[in-house]
C-alpha cells in the first residue's frame, strides 16, 4: 500500500487522468488480448492449415510423379491459378539452416504447427524475407520443393489495423481527457492561488468564481470568508486607532503636567513610566495592525537592511552589513522594515557585535542577523516566539516592551509567505533568519 501511494500521482490533475484513462486502457488491453487470443489466432490457424494442406497435397503429387513430367507442370500451373500457390522444384538443393523469426512469433508458431501436422517431410519456412509472401521449402528426393504463398493466405493480415484503431482511440481519448481535466483543474488552481495571495495580504479583487458547481461553491465561500476577515481587520484597526487616541490624550496631559512640576526623583520615575507606557502602546498597535497596513511593492531587501541598520547606528553596537546579487522581492516595505529593526535591535541589545547578511537561497531571500550575546536555549526558542512571552533567564527578547518583538517579526514573515527561524549563531549568540519569497 505504501508503494502504491508513492507511485500514484499526488495532484488532482494526475489522479483524475489516472482514474479516467486507466480503466479505458485496461479495457482496450483486454479487448486486444481477447481479439488476438480468440479471433485473430484462430483465423490465422485456419488459414495456415489450409495452405499447409495445399503444400502437403502438392508434395504428395510430386512424390507420385516425375517433376520433369508435363503432368506435374500442369498441376503446378493449376495450383498457381486456383490456389495462388507458386511451386518450384530445385534439384540438388538442401534446406537452409538459418531461421529468421517474425516479430509476431504467433505467426511462426501457427504455421509450424500446421505444417508439422500435415507434412511428414523435413521443411523450412521464412515469413520475414518478403513483405507480401511466405517462403516454404519441403525436402524431397533429389532436391527441394519451394512454395511461395501469398501472406494473406497464410495469416490474418488485418490484425495491425485493429491495433492501430485501438491505439488511435486510446490516444484520442487521452488527449480529450487531458484537455477536459485541465479545464476542470484550472479553477481549483486559481482558487488556491487566490487563497495563498490573500494569506499574504495581497489584494485578490480580480478573482472570480469559475468551473464546476462544487468549485464555484468553494470560491463563493472563500470570497465570503475574505470579506468577513477584511471587515474584522478593519474593525480591529478602527477600535485600536480609537483606543490609541483615547489613551494618548491622557498620556499627553500627564506628560505636560510632569513637565510643569519641579525636578525631583519622583518626577523622573513618572516620566520613565510614561515612556514605557507609550512604548507598550506602540508595540500593541504594531502587533494588532498585522499585514493590512500597505500594499506590496518590489523592494531591494539588501538595501532595505542597510538602511535600517544605518538608522540604528545610535545604539553604539558595531553592525556589519553584507549583501550582493539580485535581492528584489515583493514586500510591504513598512512591515518588513519594522521586522528587520526588531531583529537588529534585539541583537544589539544583547550582543557587543552584530552581523547582518542578505542572500538568495533558491526561490527565497534570507535576511540573517547574528550576534555574540548569550543566545536562547533550544528548548525555549518556541516560547520566545509566542506573543507576550518574556524569557526570565539570560536573554529577554524585548526588555523594554511586553514581549511582542519576535512575535511581530514572525507574523510579518508568515504574512509574506515566509518564516522566521531562530538558532545558534557562528558568533556564539543568537542567529535569526527572516526568510521571504523572492
Amino acid at each position: 500500500m505504501s508503494l502504491l501511494r508513492r507511485i500514484t500521482p499526488k495532484g488532482l490533475f494526475g489522479r483524475t487522468l489516472l482514474i479516467i484513462v486507466m480503466p479505458v486502457a485496461l479495457m482496450q488491453v483486454a479487448v486486444a488480448w481477447s481479439f488476438f487470443e480468440e479471433h485473430w489466432e484462430t483465423v490465422t490457424s485456419r488459414l495456415s492449415e489450409g495452405v499447409a494442406g495445399d503444400i502437403a497435397m502438392m508434395t504428395a503429387l510430386y512424390e507420385q510423379d516425375d517433376p520433369g513430367n508435363p503432368q506435374f507442370d500442369r498441376l503446378a500451373d493449376t495450383a498457381y491459378a486456383t490456389m495462388r500457390l507458386s511451386v518450384d522444384f530445385r534439384e540438388g538443393e538442401t534446406l537452409p539452416t538459418a531461421r529468421r523469426s517474425s516479430f509476431f512469433r504467433t505467426l511462426d508458431r501457427t504455421l509450424r504447427s500446421a505444417l508439422s501436422a500435415q507434412i511428414s517431410n523435413e521443411f523450412w519456412f521464412d515469413t520475414t524475407r518478403y513483405p507480401s509472401y511466405v517462403d516454404v521449402r519441403v525436402e524431397v528426393d533429389g532436391g527441394v520443393l519451394r512454395f511461395i504463398a501469398l501472406r494473406e493466405r497464410v495469416f490474418a493480415t488485418t490484425g495491425h489495423i485493429f491495433l492501430l484503431w485501438i491505439i488511435g482511440a486510446s490516444t484520442l481519448l487521452t488527449a480529450v481527457s487531458i484537455v477536459f481535466i485541465r479545464n476542470q483543474v484550472k479553477p481549483i488552481r486559481r482558487l488556491a492561488d487566490a487563497a495563498e495571495q490573500f494569506g499574504r495580504g495581497q489584494d485578490v479583487a480580480h478573482f472570480r468564481p469559475a468551473g464546476a458547481t462544487e468549485v464555484r461553491q468553494a470560491a463563493h465561500a472563500f470570497l465570503e470568508m475574505r470579506a468577513r476577515i477584511k471587515r474584522h481587520l478593519e474593525q480591529r484597526t478602527a477600535i485600536l486607532a480609537g483606543v490609541s487616541h483615547d489613551l494618548r490624550t491622557p498620556l499627553t496631559r500627564l506628560r505636560l503636567q510632569l513637565a510643569l512640576m519641579p525636578e525631583s526623583p519622583e518626577r523622573e520615575d513618572a516620566k520613565r513610566d510614561l515612556a514605557a507606557m507609550e512604548e507598550m502602546l506602540d508595540e500593541y498597535l504594531d502587533f494588532a495592525r498585522g499585514q493590512m497596513s500597505d500594499e506590496t511593492e518590489p523592494t531591494d531587501l539588501g538595501a532595505l537592511a542597510e538602511e535600517v541598520t544605518s538608522d540604528m547606528a545610535h545604539t553604539g553596537t558595531p553592525i556589519d552589513v553584507h549583501y550582493d546579487g539580485d535581492l528584489i522581492a515583493d514586500v510591504r516595505v513598512s512591515t518588513v522594515r519594522r521586522a528587520i529593526a526588531n531583529l537588529v535591535s534585539n541583537a544589539a541589545g544583547f550582543g557587543e557585535h552584530v552581523a547582518v547578511s542578505v542572500r538568495r537561497n533558491g526561490g527565497r531571500i534570507e535576511i540573517i542577523i547574528d550576534d555574540d550575546g548569550p543566545g536562547i536555549p533550544k528548548d525555549q526558542i518556541e516560547e520566545a516566539l509566542k506573543p507576550f512571552s518574556r524569557l526570565d533567564e539570560s536573554r529577554n527578547q524585548n526588555r523594554k516592551g511586553v514581549g511582542l518583538g519576535l512575535a511581530i517579526t514572525r507574523d510579518v514573515a508568515r504574512n509574506h509567505g515566509g518564516e522566521l527561524r531562530l538558532g545558534e549563531s557562528p558568533m556564539g549568540g543568537l542567529r535569526a533568519v527572516l526568510s521571504l519569497p523572492g
